[in-house]
């Protein structure tokens, strides 16, 4: 799979693809319907050369490589779309079952920003996440680096950010496991860290819309994630404080 340096990625975690599972159609129908013009009809060879895909959906249906299904994109460079998913085996929590991961892209144009939150919202009902995110890649790289354990990947978070635990310290899977610029919270995730609270959540629920299923895609900034701007990390930190739940903070 290709890895784009400047781009907006996004990321969702579900439960793991059974059977004749069709939420790998659902995810990459849902995306293009988000982002007027978008057509997935295309892969990339290993060097990097787009591979028309003139049965699309009957690949995407019946290709269960890694349990997931196959990387598509659009056919242009200078403004990449990306998706794929695969079946993590690792527990989204203690104890808990492998899991299905969708990993997609849009290109921080201002149509890919516009289309960001609607895009992200597709991906999440296609898969029936329990939560996700999408973040411009330098602040996905810092956020990352919150996840910290004493023996297994010891540290300090950058620029003051919370320490973040493991998965298999936290409590359940609809718990998320960190914050990003868009995130998707599933009902159950929303209930599991108390959101929303209309006397404390005013300011989030600005920028916040529900989704079909009764999930919430909540918006930390206006414009999209830039730690190296004070506000915006401010507010990054400000939503930490909010959601102890997050990253397996809270003490039971």
């Amino acid at each position: 799979m290709a890895v784009f340096s400047d781009e907006l990625g996004i990321i969702a975690y579900a439960p793991a693809l059974v059977g004749d599972d069709r939420r790998p159609l659902a995810i990459v129908h849902g995306m293009e319907g988000a982002l007027p013009g978008l057509r997935l009809e295309w892969t990339l060879s290993e060097k990097e050369e787009f591979i028309a895909v003139p049965h699309r959906d009957e690949w995407v249906a019946t290709d269960r490589t890694d349990n997931g299904f196959p990387f598509l994109c659009n056919d242009d460079k200078t403004r990449p779309v990306t998706i794929t998913g695969w079946e993590n085996p690792n527990g989204l929590a203690a104890g808990s079952p492998p899991h299905f991961e969708i990993h997609g892209s849009l290109h921080p144009d201002a149509a890919g920003i516009a289309a960001a939150t609607d895009v992200l919202a597709a991906i999440g009902e296609g898969a029936r996440a329990f939560w996700g995110h999408a973040t411009p890649s330098n602040a996905a790289v810092e956020i990352s680096q919150q996840t910290r354990d004493p023996v297994r990947k010891p540290g300090i978070p950058p620029r003051g950010l919370p320490v973040l635990k493991l998965a298999e310290h936290i409590r359940s899977p609809e718990i998320p496991h960190r914050l990003g610029w868009l995130n998707y919270w599933s009902a159950a995730a929303a209930k599991a860290i108390g959101f929303p609270d209309p006397a404390r959540d005013a300011e989030l629920l600005m920028r916040a819309r529900r989704t079909a299923s009764g999930g919430w895609v909540v918006q930390l900034t206006d414009a999209p994630l830039d730690l190296d701007n004070p506000a915006h990390l401010d507010a990054l930190k400000r939503a930490y404080e909010r959601f102890p739940e997050i990253g397996g903070r809270s003490t039971p």
